[in-house]
């Protein structure tokens, strides 16, 4: 539907709405004050049944017209209900009627993903330029959002700008050029207006161009934060707009300015330029997500209109109502398709054919008689949880989150032992060998006594070992396999797979996950993560997955103690850390960075090992582990703390992931 047609659409939406709308006003107390209405609806619905509409579209406002049929010879009840249900009626044929199809929605799409080298007046070296900026196309510049707004309608007196704060002048140069301090070359201009002098110095500078770009009686406004240095006023690489006599009025710069992220050495003032014009002539091919109807709800703008408040700013806009109104609408945009797109996924998992297990298994009530401890309540409701999603026909996809020692491992080993019960396969993936290792052992002891053939694939297996362990896994002689991503390679074929267990997920890709779910015939899947998620989070990014909680720690486990400490006790917090390597136990130390970065203060775990084993822990081991060694070396490190043969272990985050090393009781982040 074209511009024009939504347009008069518009105007006749509107000329129906107002005299219902006042009729309605208060109670009906004005309803028969509304004359000749019969034949005004009939007028406009006529009017907007001869364009271009859907059948639907058509046969609504044929509907609307029927309702107001005879209407003065109606008691005022009979009124009342046909006003009501017309009003609703139009706003329906207006959501409806500004639906685009999918045609044009595809052809607004192809137009957003023009080349910016092909865009009027823009160029491919303007483009290249852009193109370093991850800008390739024209929805790339909609999406280009400012990093801030400066307001500089209140234009001061250099007299009056006050140290410390962010002022707008106008001003003349009255002087410019290179100025020496020490050993430091900086240019300098000095400003003027009829009250006084400001400084404008650049530290970072080409002359070429600042010299090509500015000249000695040329008027400027410079906004930035005004200091001070030997008693002289100035602004520290100031932005400026020079006053072009004739072609710009001062007026004209009094305004919201947006400031964008630097794009190689271009102006602000030609990025800007370009963006508006950019914005400008293709903002209303913008598809946005959200229902008509949703935007009223929730008093939302349409997304061309949002996209175009953000980029184009109007003289009646303040900074607070550019960054509220349209940012909100279009974050709620995105977040509407992205869940929209969970939902549609999520309702194509629902309709996939799966396993339906028998979830009365005999060797789980074997398991549970020789476990040396009970199930917690929040363990039992996970379990009957998981277990209504396996007798279901459909594949399960579920999160299984609680917090390190809640005792997600066991859970886990008791939905898989239903499926095997049911004649099928399981494997748990993981994301390092030493975490497969770890829990091969827990699965080893408690499902070896029942009869359940457990096995562990990792890539350090030699090929012959290897190959003996695919043949078993083929044949179905092993009922429970774990392993790192070796589990996922093509030449490992299962004879008949049905449950899946990834831990620590965030550790894999979706391709990953989706290679081992091929593996089987659409087998029931089990995320778990010690990762706390809030439920938000939960509904956005696995809005796909049903969520499971265990929220209770078993019986004995000891509360964890955290606690913040300044700077200025650091030597208190080693000292700490020494009372329990004393005692024989290990301690983490974690920092932020692998190595030292001139962008950020902040500590790195390379230099800090160096000098805390040093300056520090001299008599005990210090090791280092991070997240750009190689695999063998990450596991090597890990193994060695494990086995006690390195005290304090310094890492970065590379160690989120849950290795169950009791020993270690102290950890300083």
């Amino acid at each position: 539907m074209n511009n024009g047609i939504q347009n008069d659409l518009s105007f006749i939406f509107t000329s129906l709405l107002k005299p219902l709308s006042f009729a309605s006003k208060d109670d009906f107390l004005h309803i028969e004050a509304v004359k000749g209405i019969e034949l005004l609806v009939s007028n406009l619905c006529s009017k907007a049944v001869s364009y271009d509409l859907s059948k639907d579209i058509e046969r609504e406002f044929e509907v609307l017209e029927g309702l107001f049929c005879n209407y003065d010879d109606l008691d005022d009840v009979q009124k009342r209900a046909r006003i009501s249900m017309a009003m609703e009626l139009i706003e329906e044929i207006r959501a409806r009627s500004s639906q685009i199809s999918l045609s044009e929605a595809k052809n607004k799409i192809e137009i957003l993903m023009t080349p910016l080298k092909d865009v009027k007046g823009l160029g491919p070296r303007l483009a290249e330029r852009f193109g370093k900026k991850g800008l390739k196309n024209i929805e790339d510049i909609f999406y280009f959002f400012p990093i801030r707004y400066e307001d500089r309608r209140n234009i001061k007196r250099i007299s009056k700008v006050e140290i410390g704060k962010s002022e707008v002048v106008v001003g003349e140069i009255l002087v410019l050029g290179e100025v020496f301090y020490g050993r430091r070359k900086v240019f300098e201009m000095s400003i003027g207006d009829e009250t006084g002098i400001l400084r404008a110095k650049w530290f970072n500078y080409r002359i070429p161009y600042f010299k090509r770009r500015y000249k000695a009686g040329q008027r400027l406004l410079l906004f930035g934060e005004v200091s001070s240095y030997a008693g002289q006023r100035e602004i520290i690489h100031p932005d400026i707009e020079p006053i072009e006599s004739g072609k710009e009025d001062l007026d004209d710069l009094k305004t919201i300015v947006p400031i964008y992220s630097q794009i190689d050495n271009l102006h602000q003032k030609t990025m800007r330029k370009i963006v508006k014009r950019i914005v400008e002539d293709y903002a209303e091919y913008a598809v946005g997500g959200v229902p008509d109807f949703i935007l009223k709800r929730y008093n939302l703008m349409d997304l061309p209109g949002a996209l175009r408040t953000m980029h184009v700013i109007d003289k009646t806009d303040t900074v607070d109502s550019i960054n509220r109104l349209p940012k909100k609408s279009i974050v709620f945009d995105e977040f509407f398709c992205l869940e929209s797109g969970i939902a549609q996924r999520k309702a194509g998992l629902g309709k996939e054919s799966g396993m339906s297990f028998n979830t009365d298994a005999k060797v789980v009530q074997k398991l549970l008689e020789n476990m040396p401890f009970s199930l917690t309540k929040a363990q039992e409701r996970v379990i009957e949880e998981i277990k209504d999603d396996m007798s279901s026909p459909h594949p399960m996809n579920r999160l299984l989150q609680g917090d390190v020692g809640s005792g997600k491992t066991i859970v886990a080993l008791i939905s898989a032992l239903i499926a095997i019960d049911n004649g099928f396969q399981a494997a748990l993936m993981v994301p390092t060998e030493i975490l497969a290792e770890q829990h091969y052992l827990t699965s080893h002891r408690y499902l070896d006594p029942i009869g359940i053939n457990v096995a562990l694939l990792t890539g350090s297996l030699s090929k012959c070992e290897r190959n003996a362990m695919k043949k078993d896994v083929k044949r179905g002689g092993i009922d429970f396999v774990i392993g790192t991503h070796a589990i996922i390679q093509e030449d490992l074929e299962f004879k008949n797979l049905g449950f899946v267990i990834v831990d620590e997920q965030h550790r894999f890709g979706v391709t990953q996950r989706a290679s081992l779910k091929k593996k089987g015939g659409n087998p029931d899947i089990l995320v778990m993560t010690a990762t706390p998620i809030p439920r938000t989070l939960e509904m956005t990014v696995f809005g796909d997955l049903d969520v499971s909680t265990i929220d209770e720690l078993p019986p004995g486990r000891q509360q964890v103690d955290t606690k913040v400490f300044r700077e200025g006790d650091r030597n208190k917090i080693y000292s700490i850390i020494k009372e329990e390597l004393q005692n024989g136990r290990q301690a983490y130390i974690v920092y932020p960075l692998v190595e030292e970065s001139q962008e950020l203060e902040l500590n790195d775990a390379t230099n800090m090992k160096e000098k805390l084993q040093r300056d520090v822990f001299v008599n005990y081991r210090v090791g280092l582990l991070h997240g750009r060694m190689k695999g063998e070396e990450k596991e090597s490190i890990m193994r060695g703390f494990k086995e006690r043969k390195i005290d304090v272990l310094v890492a970065t985050t590379v160690i989120e992931v849950g290795i169950d090393i009791p020993n270690a009781t102290v950890m300083l982040v």
